[in-house]
């Protein structure tokens, strides 16, 4: 028989294989097959199992996901989700990827590694409440004055993450394991004194008696959950760091307890001078507290390794200034909606992404495009969510709220990019499969060894050498090598402008060989731009240019906006044009102060039947040879002139073209346009080959050719025509002036839409691939040469051993260091 459940609690594949593999494993069950999408499993049996069963296996599992019967499922839907506090979002994730993408919805420990997850930070601010001073109990949604005392409320500080309250749980155990492992370590390293002062105030065996009373808190209290994840890791098979730390410092800790109670069981070997057996209660405190210590300070590192995506969420105002009905009021930022009209006031931060209708000022965008020059803003203009406004004040049209801004798109994708594996790791990952058993077996063969060969107490030597091979080994350092630096260089690309999609993206930035560009919104700024306006027959430039500003006002054309915007720029006088006609593909015409004027192609001054001189059809050639867009401008029957209209290269363009052929990468122009222009821009840019009127499919089957040549291929666009070679290449890098396919399809997005943006991103992924390559190097070089140290190679020869302690302390700061290394990719400069 089949029947058919709801599951609850699925994110990902690795949720849908957990899930499929505990219910297979329930008694009766034939076989399972679990859907992600629906949500649903299909579970076969030859008789029917109660659904008690199941509900049981997934609980004792860990609880994470629940099956129901399909009934339910609305239920389980319509449950309101509990409100996560403080900055984090709720979602917490393995450091390690142990389950690739795999999220959890509370804090704890992941089930592979043992290590604590980490909390993703939050893609908008929270909710922004307000109290009184005086009287706490007040709060309410806006800013106002408070009902009891009329004092001005004040912005209530936001509860602290899920992550931060773990952590000062963690340092307060520490605390305590401090204060209980110090005495300790005092009365067991007071027996190296030739006269101990404290045998005259006890024996030796009633201090081992403190001892093993002082070790009860550390041990079951500060650092048990070292040997619950020990616990688990056994019970699952998943063996890791915690395995070990459990084993050696559980056997140490066991055996002293026998000893003390039972010592005449022990062999004479074990034995002191006066017939007690030696004790392990201060190795014991001091392994659990050092790695406790390591646990406290990973905790705080992994904080910084996210600072990134912090310094962005700070960048959001907690409040707006809401223009209703004529007047300005205060509101909270989640409480904006599109269309709102909000007053910026010099030097405040913009409260969502939107478009000015009235002023105009300078805006600091440095924190989005990395960028640190101002850039001039004015009516029609879009603004960021988070930037800076300058000296002047302007009213903006609210249009993304929320999630859907610029800012909370970056968050989303760091913490996406965060949470990806680099091909790089797979190495990592197989060796660590197989790490933990490898040193559970050198730990037995050091003990075996040193028990028969060793010299005399063997048996301590033994015990204190195999407990040392468990205590050093640090899979974790292996683990952590990739994923700490992806997290900290995907937050250091954020800060400039650089949004990766995936960690695959930004190891393979590193390697792209082969660079191909779009033209127009990719090297060009993807809008017309005015170049010249030039006037024949002693007319005056500035008359015409005051012209056809006045005439293309009215119209929306890009080619007339490109006009307007350029009249503007240099201060003409726009006036009244009456009579306007506009001629669908020919161009415009009106009256201005009596002057019938014109403006537009061959086609119109073939429609009102106006000569053209052989001078001036010369002039208008020559620029269209050069690929340049040329109107005409007619006043009273007569052309009098011509606007050279083109698409402007990007100031920033022929220096990063020339920087990444520098780094070996050769740049390959794409584009629809004509080839008298594509010739003319591939000359000035000392491009080496290009390719012009490609439609979207020569584009791709550029990629596929050169592909097969053997070339890593990275493509830059902007367009709905680059989506498909964006996501051919091995690296597509979408412009964030373009449209949201491009950007969709894309693995890299350039905030400020520049070849600048692709330098950075080669300059960035260099130094994370290198990053990795040390982390890497230091882990396999502190686990290859500590395990044999501990195991005590070295006692033959120069007769030095490794005590335990020493070993958790190493172990402890192998972590610590790799993410120490990490984090130097904070400051790297990759301007």
């Amino acid at each position: 028989m089949k029947h058919r459940y709801h599951i609850h609690g699925m994110t990902c594949n690795g949720c849908r294989g957990h899930v499929e593999a505990t219910l297979s494993k329930v008694e009766g069950v034939s076989k399972a097959i679990v859907d992600l999408e629906k949500a649903e499993a299909i579970l076969e049996m030859a008789s029917h199992v109660p659904i008690k069963h199941f509900q049981d296996a997934l609980k004792n599992d860990g609880g994470r996901y629940s099956i129901h019967e399909l009934d339910e499922r609305h239920q389980i839907k319509d449950q309101k989700e509990k409100q996560p506090e403080g900055e984090g979002a709720g979602v917490f994730y393995c450091p390690m990827h142990c389950e690739g993408d795999k999220t959890y919805d509370k804090l704890g420990d992941c089930p592979v590694c043992g290590m604590d997850l980490i909390e993703e930070r939050r893609l908008t601010a929270k909710t922004l409440q307000f109290t009184c001073p005086m009287h706490p109990e007040v709060i309410q949604d806006e800013p106002g004055s408070c009902s009891i005392c009329g004092m001005d409320l004040v912005p209530l500080e936001a509860d602290i993450s899920e992550e931060d309250k773990a952590y000062k749980k963690l340092l307060k155990k520490f605390w305590i394991a401090i204060a209980f492992t110090v005495p300790i370590f005092i009365i067991a390293m007071s027996e190296m004194l030739s006269n101990n002062p404290l045998y005259h105030i006890l024996e030796q065996k009633q201090w081992n008696y403190i001892q093993f009373a002082l070790s009860i808190p550390v041990v079951f209290y500060a650092t048990w959950m070292f040997f619950k994840r020990a616990w688990t890791s056994i019970k699952t098979m998943n063996l890791n760091m915690f395995t070990l730390i459990g084993i050696g410092s559980g056997i140490a800790w066991v055996f002293s307890v026998f000893a003390m109670l039972f010592p005449d069981v022990f062999p004479q070997d074990f034995k002191t001078a006066d017939g007690n057996v030696f004790v392990y209660f201060e190795a014991t405190t001091v392994i659990l507290t050092l790695v406790l210590l390591g646990q406290l300070l990973e905790a705080r590192a992994h904080s910084q390794t996210s600072g990134a995506i912090k310094a962005l969420l700070k960048l959001v105002p907690s409040t707006a200034t809401l223009i209703t009905d004529g007047e300005d009021k205060v509101i909270a930022i989640d409480k904006i909606i599109q269309g709102n009209l909000l007053r910026v006031k010099p030097g405040e931060k913009i409260p969502v992404d939107g478009r000015i209708v009235e002023g105009y000022s300078s805006i600091d965008e440095s924190m989005i495009t990395g960028e640190p020059i101002p850039v001039d803003k004015q009516i029609d203009d879009s603004v960021s969510s988070g930037t800076i406004n300058g000296t002047r004040s302007f009213v903006m049209k609210a249009e993304k709220v929320g999630s859907e801004t610029l800012l909370a798109q970056i968050i989303h994708m760091v913490n996406t990019a965060s949470r990806s594996k680099a091909p790089i790791q797979k190495l990592a990952d197989r060796i660590a499969k197989y790490f933990v058993p490898l040193v559970l077996v050198v730990s037995v063969i050091t003990f075996t060894v040193w028990a028969m060969f060793g010299p005399e107490p063997a048996y301590v030597f033994a015990f204190v050498n195999g407990i040392a091979v468990l205590i050093i080994a640090c899979p974790c350092a292996l683990g952590l090598a990739t994923p700490m630096s992806v997290m900290v260089g995907v937050g250091r690309g954020a800060q400039s402008g650089v949004l990766i999609k995936n960690a695959e993206a930004l190891e393979l930035m590193n390697s792209i060989d082969t660079l191909i560009v779009d033209k127009t919104g990719t090297i060009t700024e993807g809008k017309p731009s005015v170049e010249k306006v030039i006037a024949i027959n002693d007319s005056d430039n500035d008359i015409l240019l005051q012209y056809i500003t006045s005439l293309n006002q009215y119209s929306e054309h890009p080619l007339a906006e490109a006009i307007v915007h350029y009249g503007k720029s240099k201060k003409v006088t726009i006036t009244k044009v009456n009579d306007f006609e506009a001629f669908v593909g020919m161009g415009v015409i009106g009256t201005i102060d009596t002057h019938r004027v014109a403006l537009g192609n061959a086609k119109l001054l073939e429609q009102l039947v106006i000569p053209v001189s052989d001078s001036l059809a010369s002039k208008v050639t020559a620029e269209q040879e050069q690929g340049k867009t040329v109107s005409y401008i007619i006043v009273n029957n007569e052309a009098v002139g011509y606007v050279t209209i083109f698409d402007a290269i990007k100031k920033t363009s022929q220096n990063a073209i020339k920087e990444l052929q520098a780094h070996g990468i050769e740049v390959i122009m794409l584009t629809g346009d004509n080839n008298n222009t594509a010739n003319a821009l591939a000359e000035q840019l000392d491009l080496s080959y290009y390719k012009a009127e490609c439609l979207p499919e020569d584009k791709l089957i550029e990629i596929m050719i050169l592909q097969q040549q053997g070339r890593k291929v990275a493509m830059a666009g902007d367009g709905i025509n680059d989506a498909p070679a964006l996501a051919k290449a091995d690296v597509g890098i979408a412009m964030g002036t373009g449209t949201d396919v491009a950007i969709e399809s894309a693995s890299i997005t350039l905030v400020k839409g520049d070849l600048q943006g692709i330098v950075k991103a080669k300059k960035l992924s260099r130094a994370v691939v290198r990053n990795i390559k040390q982390n890497l190097f230091f882990a396999f070089v502190y686990n290859v040469l500590g395990v044999p140290l501990a195991a005590g190679i070295l006692y033959p020869i120069f007769g030095l051993l490794l005590s335990p302690m020493i070993a958790a302390l190493a172990m402890s700061f192998s972590s610590v260091s790799v993410i120490a290394n990490a984090l130097r990719l904070r400051n790297i400069n990759i301007s």
